[in-house]
Parts: C-alpha cells; structure tokens; sequence
C-alpha cells in the first residue's frame, strides 16, 4: 500500500552514521585546524545520517487522520494507532535532540585551544548521540514491525463496486473468491485460513468490479472478536457495496446451521442497510430445500449466477452510476 524504507534498528542506525563519519577528512593550513575542521566534519556527517534516517521514516508512514477511514481502522485494529503515533514522535525527537548535540559539539569544537579538548569534545558528542538513539531503539523495532504489516495491506480501489464476501470460517469464501475473480486467496480445509483481506477483480460489460475475500467470522459478541475477525468487520463496514453470506448446509465447516444462520441475523442487524446475498456453497455434498442459491464453488456451480446477481444489485449503486 505504502512505501516505508527498511527500518533499521539503533546500532544500524549509528553504524551507518559513524561509518559515513570516519570517511570524512579534511586538510587545514596547520596539523590543529586539520583536526578541528575534520572532527567538526564527522560530528556533522553522522548527525545528517541519523536525522536524514529518522526524518524519512516519519515522513513515510501516512497520517492516520489523512487515511481513508477503512485503512484508519485497519491500522489501528492491526498495530494500534496511538502507539504508532508515540512510537514516531520519539523518533522524531530523537533526530531533533541528535541535531542539537551536534550543533553544541561543533560549537565546542570550534572553540577548542588543543587537539586533546577537541577529541575529547567529539568522543562526548559520540556518546550523547549513541546514548539518544539507543532510547529509542524500543520504538524503531516496534515501526519496523508495523511497516512489515502495512505492507501486507491490500490496495483497495474504493472507486469501483466492491463485493465483499463473509461467512463462517472454511465454509468456502476463499474457493468462490477465486472462482469468480483474479483473486488467488489461500484455501485449505482447516478453519481461518484467510487471515488476512485479499481481493480480486472481475469484470462484466467492461466494468470493473471487485472482490474482497475475509477471515472468518465466529457468532459472537464484536468485544469478543479477534483480530483476524475484525479485520473482515472492516471490510464489511467501510468497503462494501454488496456481501455475499456463504453458508455451508453440509456442516463440514465445523459449525452447525444454527450457528450459521445465528451469524447471518447478527450480520444483517449490523449491515442490513448494505445489499446482501445470501448463497448455500457445496452442493456437490449437501442440497437444502431452501430458495437460496445453490452453488459449489468446488464444482463451479452456480457462479454465473452469483456473478449475475451481482451485478444486478450494484447496477444502481452510486459508483456504478458514475462510471457509465
């Protein structure tokens, strides 16, 4: 979704700053202003590289405020947004304090009468410096975590009509996702093998529409929900312009009807001003007597018509309206 640079922790930090420093030399007209004016030199060089690192890792994660609130959420469900938010403005305050220790040192160096006073005005500064950016080496490891989970975000269009398909976990979400879109979502035969939102597209009548594949949902309480869940409630929430309910009548899931259908009603009483489509998926195991749609996503049954009714429900909808 973003691109965030490597994060580094802080004895990478301070290798790359001191390495670039002791590369730096200069040749003064007498042996104390050659020490002096290289010192200074090096006090700067490592300063530019740790405020030059820092400043680039806050400038490149967004601004929550700024973010649609689908990612807003996301990120806060998945890494926690104040925490994010402390974690950057001690980063921040690291550069600022580094940029002052620097400019105290230089100030030092200048006004040294020996090469001893000014060697020793240096080594300080090096270790206030390391000292500083070891503070927050707590805080570089836990963005660096977070910048490796924004990047397993999806690039969500939220310009397009978005399908967002739910259920219980393994009643076959990720099957039809695959059947029925470009998505490649994982798919096994154990409960919650999505954990993360995947998405693909499809198209009819060159329109464009896409596909969103989400954990599973267990009937329960939101407070109760995990993190995997929430992800899905998200989705449901800020991205969908139609849901397809899967319900699995065989059980093979690992959940009753009951539960199912349980889930369904919680579903609607939270989203019913969304479109939804309710489908039974493998009938190649169970056939119901309900007027539900029959499909099985294993078989290919039943996805035209799915896709059909699909486009059928959004063909009303706002952003299908504006791309025609």
């Amino acid at each position: 979704m973003l691109k965030i640079p490597t994060i580094l922790t802080a004895d990478e930090v301070l290798d790359k700053a001191f390495r670039k420093a002791s590369k730096t030399d200069y040749q003064g007209l007498t042996r104390i202003d050659t020490v002096r004016e290289t010192n200074i030199s090096k006090v700067r060089s490592a300063s530019d590289v740790i405020a030059s690192t820092l400043g680039k890792y806050v400038k490149a994660f967004p601004s929550i405020e700024r973010l649609s609130p689908f990612y807003a959420a996301l990120i806060d469900v998945t890494i926690g947004k104040d925490k994010l938010k402390k974690s950057l403005g001690a980063i921040d305050w690291c550069r600022g304090a580094v940029a002052r220790i620097s400019r105290d040192a230089i100030r030092s160096i200048a006004k040294a009468r020996s090469i001893d006073a000014i060697d020793t005005s240096r080594r300080a500064a090096y270790g206030r410096i390391s000292s500083i950016v070891k503070q927050i080496d707590k805080e570089l490891k836990f963005v660096a975590i977070a910048r490796n989970t924004i990047r397993k975000f999806p690039t969500v269009d939220v310009s397009i009509p978005t399908i967002v398909i739910a259920g219980a976990p393994n009643v076959g979400k990720s099957q039809i996702v695959g059947q029925i879109s470009t998505g490649k979502p994982r798919v096994a035969v154990y409960p919650f093998t999505t954990q993360e939102i995947s998405l693909g597209v499809f198209e009819r009548k060159y329109l464009r529409y896409q596909v969103i594949d989400t954990p599973g949902l267990l009937d329960r309480p939101l407070e109760e929900r995990n993190t995997m869940e929430l992800r899905a409630v998200l989705a449901l929430k800020h991205l969908a312009d139609a849901i397809v309910f899967v319900i699995d009548p065989s059980e093979t899931c690992g959940y009753t009807l009951e539960q199912q259908e349980h889930l369904l009603e919680s579903l609607r009483g939270e989203f019913g001003s969304t479109p939804m489509i309710v489908v039974e998926n493998k009938a190649d195991l169970v056939r119901s007597k309900s007027d539900r749609l029959k499909m099985s996503a294993v078989a290919g049954e039943g996805l035209p018509e799915l896709i059909g009714e699909l486009v059928g429900r959004l063909a009303g909808s706002q952003k299908h309206q504006q791309r025609l």
